[in-house]
């Protein structure tokens, strides 16, 4: 179909092995990136780093391709054990920012002295876990009560000039 990129040298055998794999399937399906990209919920520039290797598709991903594809059960499966063995293989970037001195503290109290980045870069913002957070703030209850005040006087007012 196109003109791949070449994969970096030092990217692991498994990665590789899945990225061209993928390079395939998506060439099976016949669509531009922009036209993958319009039949699921990854734009463009998302399968560009997927089908480059510069970033692990998220596990969605790879369902979404397979079924634009209309690939079968098992074959899917087989899919799925490929992203499992390359998303662990995958190299992980370790830049992060020294902190100059006197820098305020992290937001939210955390602290951020060389710590490696903990989200999982393979699942998409709606099926990452939650954050911890403490218990709901007292302003947002306050703004829920006024709602739920504002919303029984419509109600009373709507009837009473309805009749």
């Amino acid at each position: 179909m196109g003109a791949w990129q070449p994969l970096p040298d030092d990217l692991p055998s498994e990665v590789r092995h899945f990225v061209e794999q993928l390079r395939q399937l998506k060439d099976r399906t016949g669509l531009s990136l922009v036209a993958l990209g319009a039949r699921t919920a990854y734009s463009k520039s998302s399968w560009q780093r997927y089908l480059n290797a510069t970033q692990p598709p998220p596990r969605q991903a790879v369902v979404a391709l397979c079924r634009v594809a209309g690939i079968g059960k098992d074959e899917a499966e087989r899919f799925g054990v490929r992203w499992e063995l390359a998303v662990q293989a995958w190299p992980k970037p370790v830049t992060v920012p020294e902190k100059p001195e006197g820098a305020a503290p992290a937001v939210d109290g955390a602290e951020s002295d060389g710590e490696e980045y903990e989200d999982d870069p393979t699942l998409p913002w709606w099926d990452a876990p939650p954050k911890a957070s403490g218990p709901p703030s007292r302003r947002l209850l306050m703004v829920a009560v006024g709602l739920a005040v504002l919303l029984v006087l419509a109600a009373v007012i709507g009837a009473v000039a309805l009749g």
